[in-house]
């Protein structure tokens, strides 16, 4: 008969990505516990945490409360200091967020969700026409505090700094403090910080929990290359675990209002330099028509199963360059069909027509990216899964079992959340002063009565 071998930890996080890299981060580094143990079947940040735009930002909508807007900009707080202790090494830059639009009434819109943002410290919006523009273009390369809130740049005011861009093009709205960095750097900064303060890594599955009297006992894992279980003894167990937190979660007997959206995430070569190296990232904030010859759109009408790309298609469609200026990659993400999927599945499966209904999305800011479609260039896909509650934000905190707690429902902000969710889930474990928005990310919020009829008034407006 096997015999389960037994090893002990303090805090046993399950889930190498990035939410329970920086969980382990901020519990060993900065607040110096020991015995903290990180379980995953595979190497770190190689799920769903090297998938990603890898982007950030502090603009979001208020929502009731402003949490989310408080949640970010604290993580922009931790990445500037990270950035200047590591020299840099993931590649943070802050060029910003455009959002794009061809219809004026969406200035309107805009103008509407900034004077309730800025409530919440998301910075001020400032307005540039043609005649005494002011704005500041955004450094191609690191980042600059300075620069935060939102620039409203209207009709030749825009196409003055946006060259490149639809001449049709009514505004942009340039966020600040937004851009991208390497999230596979930032990820191995922290891990390799945390291992040198004593976390380890363990390779394996989470198969149970244990319990006695309404508490975590100890953890079940079945090891790499199918040796005798291990046995881990705890006391404090947190789910980190992304697109499998509701999985991990149903072993200690829990339903956690999570579920998976499965999001594509095409890379081409942009051989023709249509995307300039220094470009913000891209993002058209409107519904949209794709642009099809009329040749095309005599044979789309013609194919039942093909008439739906005739149709109107959601805002949302987003690009960017990737690498350095050397590098001629552009990376391009769309939700136009986000598809729910429980459980997730590994690998994904994407269509093969994702590449071109995404570039044909993007050439409504870009027209010059129809001459791709002539003959594409050879795309990359990849992407992952947004593991998200219905009012898109996350849980952080504890469980119902005693012991049990959650960093997850990181619906694809994980790396820009990740600093301020690990920050907030150790100060809740040791019982220390908690920001104003730690009550909004708490799993208990849904146990209040009035909770579902707020989350229907501001609807799903977080991501």
């Amino acid at each position: 008969m096997s015999v389960i071998r037994e090893l002990q930890a303090d805090i046993l996080i399950c889930g190498a990505g990035i939410a329970g890299i920086a969980t382990a981060y901020e519990l060993a580094v900065v607040h110096g516990l020991r015995d903290v143990v990180v379980v995953d079947p595979r190497p770190p940040l190689s799920l769903t945490s090297d998938k990603s735009s890898e982007c950030y930002r502090t603009w979001w909508p208020a929502g009731p409360d402003g949490a989310m807007i408080g949640l970010m900009r604290r993580s922009y707080e931790r990445l500037s200091t990270w950035a200047a202790a590591s020299d840099n090494r993931f590649a943070m830059n802050q060029r910003g967020y455009l959002y794009l639009t061809h219809d004026p009434a969406q200035v309107a819109r805009w103008q509407q969700d900034a004077t309730e943002s800025t409530q919440y410290g998301a910075g001020s919006l400032r307005i540039h026409t043609a005649r005494g523009d002011a704005y500041r273009p955004a450094p191609p390369q690191g980042i600059d505090p300075s620069l935060d809130g939102a620039d409203l740049l209207w009709g030749d005011a825009l196409h003055r700094h946006f060259s490149y861009l639809d001449r049709a093009l009514a505004a942009g709205l340039h966020v600040r403090q937004a851009g991208w960095l390497s999230a596979q750097q930032l990820g191995m900064w922290l891990w390799e910080q945390a291992r040198a303060s004593g976390v380890r890594l363990l390779r394996g599955q989470l198969v149970a929990i244990e319990q006695r009297g309404g508490a975590v006992r100890a953890a079940q894992i079945a090891l790499e290359g199918g040796a005798v279980p291990q046995r881990i003894a705890t006391p404090r167990l947190v789910i980190a675990a992304g697109p499998m937190a509701a999985e991990l979660a149903a072993t200690a007997g829990l339903s956690l209002p999570i579920y998976n959206e499965l999001h594509a995430k095409v890379a081409i070569s942009d051989a023709q330099g249509i995307v300039p190296r220094h470009a913000p990232l891209l993002i058209s904030d409107e519904a949209v028509h794709l642009p099809w010859s009329d040749e095309e759109r005599a044979l789309l009408r013609e194919e039942p199963a093909l008439r739906g790309l005739l149709e109107r298609f959601p805002a949302g469609a987003h690009l960017r360059p990737d690498g350095g200026a050397s590098s001629q990659t552009v990376l391009m993400l769309w939700p136009y069909h986000a598809e729910r999927v429980d459980p997730p599945r590994f690998p994904p499966d994407f269509s093969a027509v994702e590449p071109e209904i995404i570039l044909r999305g993007l050439a409504t800011l870009l027209p010059t990216l129809l001459r791709y479609t002539e003959r594409l260039p050879k795309p990359v896909i990849d992407g992952g899964y947004y593991s998200r509650t219905a009012e898109n934000r996350p849980l952080i905190g504890p469980l119902s079992v005693d012991g049990l707690y959650i960093v997850g429902a990181l619906s694809g902000y994980g790396i820009m959340a990740a600093p301020a969710a690990a920050e907030l889930f150790a100060l809740q474990l040791q019982g220390l002063p908690l920001p104003s928005y730690a009550a909004a990310f708490a799993p208990q919020r849904y146990a209040e009565p009035s909770y579902a009829a707020r989350m229907a008034a501001w609807g799903d407006g977080q991501l």
